[in-house]
């Protein structure tokens, strides 16, 4: 999918997309406690770039969880970006947010960034040297040594193991009162739009991004997360 086809996907999920997800949120929670604890030698002003914010899930874990901190949501979907705005107003940490309507690439430069998350953002790019690529504008924003946490779905559907997981994972899907047609379409995207690479193979894609070995910090079913940190000799072109 090109980027406006993912904005327009976005855009029409994004009224009903909490309640969509409620019933698998432990999925979620989960990821978000150990995201937590990742980032728990941070500075206690630290400055957190969001890429591909969405509702603003992560933020009002870490907004709340770490009182002193500032938060850059970058969203390209107008109403996933309203709906962020609104969770962060309704919980009353605006005022350390800004929200930026867009992609990274045009997202003004500045100070660097103590960290950064990506979450379930990075599967959506299907060409491989671009993907590492997005990984490597997200280091360029960071300060050096400074720190990122990335979600992707990942396996090596080649294997009849984790085919075999591939189904338990669409049966979890279905818990959300996905309709047979949806799922099927989540199956057929898995197929054509969404890269699902084995995890090795995401993580060389983020070294090749200018991380440090990524850490495999989380897994549940196909969703694996990692924290790396900004390579030594990665240039970090936003730097003053």
């Amino acid at each position: 999918m090109d980027r406006d086809q993912i904005k327009s996907i976005f855009d029409r999920q994004a009224p009903t997309y909490d309640q969509q997800w409620a019933k698998l949120s432990a999925l979620r929670e989960g990821l978000h406690l150990l995201l937590g604890s990742v980032f728990a030698t941070l500075p206690a002003q630290a400055r957190i770039l969001c890429v591909g914010a969405g509702t603003g899930a992560e933020i009002q874990h870490l907004a709340l969880l770490f009182p002193g901190w500032s938060f850059t949501a970058v969203e390209p979907s107008p109403a996933m970006l309203s709906a962020c705005r609104e969770r962060a107003e309704s919980n009353g940490y605006a005022q350390r947010c800004r929200f930026h309507e867009g992609y990274l690439d045009s997202l003004p430069t500045g100070e660097p960034f103590d960290a950064a998350t990506c979450l379930l953002v990075s599967q959506f790019i299907l060409d491989r040297p671009e993907r590492a690529a997005f990984f490597r504008t997200i280091a360029e924003r960071l300060r050096p040594g400074g720190l990122l946490a990335s979600a992707d779905l990942a396996s090596d559907l080649s294997s009849a193991s984790q085919r075999s997981l591939l189904e338990v994972w669409f049966r979890t899907m279905a818990t959300a009162d996905l309709s047979a047609e949806a799922l099927q379409r989540m199956r057929d995207a898995y197929e054509r739009d969404v890269a699902v690479l084995p995890p090795a193979e995401v993580e060389a894609i983020i070294r090749a991004g200018g991380f440090d070995t990524p850490v495999r910090f989380f897994q549940a079913g196909l969703m694996h997360a990692w924290f790396s940190r900004v390579a030594r000799d990665t240039l970090n072109t936003s730097s003053p």
